[in-house]
Parts: structure tokens; C-alpha cells; sequence
């Protein structure tokens, strides 16, 4: 999902914090997170939400059956959106680079890094084990859409200041959070929701972890961190928008209620923005104050293209539901 910017400043002035000071004012705040992330945090097995016994070898070398959709017991919308995710978290590489080389590989910080890490790996392997297994998804495409994806590499919007990529991930963890439970309930296939359920609930601790450093860093840096606010949230895009055939899957998956406009402002942005009171916040600079009030601004106007999404959505699914009728 693309959201065009709006104008701002940029200008923090002289007393900003730098990226190496606010990871050492924080430190005791990630171990005090990761020691509760990993108390709460339930370890599941991936191979158990797999059909092993489902599973047959495909053309080629083993000289198997090829693959063809009417194999597939998984809805249309089920298959777009499990691919999508799957090709999300496959460029899991590409993230963990990102933020190790931000946060850095020593003390808490980098064993956070290294247990989300681990966490999130888990989810391409329990996909991708469950549509291959299950022959929900032709095999050569996927693989062939796999290489494209990773060989392009991954460049965050969101790397220009720490802040940024905390206040990205904050929210980009409850957007995928409701990717993949979103993606469960319209796979047509109760063991893809289990599995997808238990993949959301990682994605849900990872953000309460990213929000509740987001609410420290907004203690020591208000004026900073509310701008890295405004920014992430003004130019937000999921992590996959750079999949092949991405727009036009996006758009189904939109369409279909896994993922749109109105999901996006009230799923995923009010809820982390009426936890950490970002439009109450008082006291703050003039920059922290500008970019309150672009927010603001934003936020209503994402609302209002929510709502016009909304209409355009009915009216299309009432076109097909009368053309199915007739």
C-alpha cells in the first residue's frame, strides 16, 4: 500500500538526538522488553501445521505429477494473499541486515535482533512447506517469483534515522499481524487458519515489543520521534511492494477484505496512535507540534479515501453478485 506524503519540515535543530546516543538511552529499555517478549513468547513447531501425508512429488526429476489449480483446495483470494505473505517473509535476509546493522549485534539490542530473527524465519518455512505440500500454489511460479523478489534486495523507506525504523515496525508488525489472520480466514482451509493464527500472534508480540520502545523513545526524544511518527506513517508501505505483480495482487487483496484502506487506518494506525496517546502529546517543540498536526491532517484525509474506497467496493461486489444472479 502506497500513501502519497505530504509536506513538512524537517528541521530538528541542534539538540537532536543522534541514532548512537538514543540506542545507548534505550538499551535498558529493549532488555526490560526482550525479558518480558521472551516470557510471554510460546514456541510452536512449523512441521505440525504441515499435511505431510498430503504430499506427493512433482514433475521433473522424481518424475511426479505436475501441478494444476484444480489441485488446490484454497480459495482464489486465499492463494494471492499467501503468496504475498510467503514473498514478504522470504526477504527475511534482507531485514535482518537492515536492522542489525542499525541497532547493532551487541548486548540486548542484538539479542533482540537475532530472536526476531529466529522468530521470523519460522514463517516463510511453515508456508511454504504448506503450500507445496498441500499443491496449493504452482511451484515454478512461486520459485521463479522468489528469486525475483530476493535478487532485487530489499531497501527500507524508513532507514534514514533509528527512530524511523522503530516507528516503522511498530506498525508494520500489526499490519502484517492482520495480513496473515486476515489471509487465515479467507484460505477456505481450516489448518491454513490454525497456522496462520499461530504466525499472527509472533507478529503481535514483535509489535508490542517495537511500540512500547517507540513510547520510551517518544519519553526522551519527543520531537523526534513524533516527526519519524508523521513520516513512516505519511509514506507507509508494506515490505513487499517490491513482488512482482505486487499492485495488481494488492488490489484483489484489498478487494477481497484482507487488507485495505479502511483495515490500514483502523486496525493498524489508530490502534498503535490511541496507545501511545500521539495526538495528545503536549509540550512538544515546534517541529514535534508541526508534525503532530500533519498527522492529524493525514489521518483525516486517510479516512475520508477509507471511506470512498469502501463505496467503490460495494458497488463493485454488488456489479458481480448481479451478473452472477442473471
Amino acid at each position: 500500500m502506497t500513501i502519497a506524503p505530504v509536506q513538512r519540515s524537517t528541521s530538528l535543530g541542534s539538540s537532536a538526538w543522534t541514532d548512537t546516543r538514543l540506542i545507548l538511552a534505550l538499551e535498558e529499555v529493549v532488555e526490560k522488553e526482550l525479558d518480558r517478549h521472551l516470557k510471554v513468547a510460546k514456541d510452536w513447531m512449523p512441521h505440525e501445521f504441515v499435511p505431510w501425508s498430503q504430499g506427493r512429488d512433482f514433475d521433473g526429476v522424481l518424475g511426479g505429477e505436475a501441478w494444476e489449480l484444480g489441485q488446490s483446495k484454497v480459495t482464489p483470494l486465499g492463494r494471492v494473499s499467501l503468496v504475498v505473505n510467503l514473498l514478504t517473509e522470504d526477504n527475511l535476509p534482507s531485514y535482518h541486515h537492515e536492522i542489525a546493522t542499525m541497532f547493532g549485534r551487541e548486548g540486548a539490542w542484538g539479542e533482540w535482533v537475532h530472536r526476531w530473527t529466529a522468530e521470523e524465519g519460522r514463517h516463510g518455512i511453515a508456508i511454504r512447506d504448506y503450500l507445496l505440500t498441500t499443491r496449493a500454489v504452482d511451484p515454478n511460479e512461486l520459485e521463479r517469483a522468489r528469486m525475483a523478489h530476493m535478487a532485487d534486495g530489499f531497501a527500507s523507506d524508513n532507514a534514514h534515522s533509528m527512530l524511523q525504523s522503530v516507528a516503522y515496525v511498530a506498525f508494520q508488525e500489526l499490519a502484517t499481524r492482520i495480513a496473515h489472520r486476515n489471509t487465515g480466514h479467507f484460505a477456505g482451509c481450516p489448518l491454513a487458519d490454525q497456522l496462520l493464527a499461530k504466525i499472527a500472534n509472533d507478529e503481535n508480540l514483535h509489535m508490542v515489543f517495537y511500540r512500547n520502545l517507540l513510547k520510551a523513545a517518544l519519553e526522551i526524544a519527543p520531537d523526534q520521534a513524533m516527526r519519524a511518527v508523521a513520516d513512516v506513517v505519511t509514506n507507509f508501505r508494506m515490505p513487499g511492494h517490491g513482488i512482482p505483480g505486487f499492485e495488481r495482487a494488492a488490489a484483489q487483496i484489498a478487494l477481497g477484505g484482507v487488507y485495505n484502506l479502511r483495515i490500514h487506518h483502523d486496525d493498524v494506525l489508530q490502534p498503535v496512535l490511541r496507545h501511545l496517546k500521539i495526538m495528545e502529546l503536549a509540550d512538544l517543540g515546534p517541529d514535534g507540534a508541526q508534525a503532530q498536526q500533519e498527522l492529524g491532517v493525514f489521518l483525516e484525509g486517510l479516512d475520508t479515501q477509507a471511506t470512498r474506497f469502501e463505496e467503490r467496493q460495494a458497488a463493485l461486489l454488488a456489479r458481480r453478485a448481479a451478473r452472477k444472479q442473471a
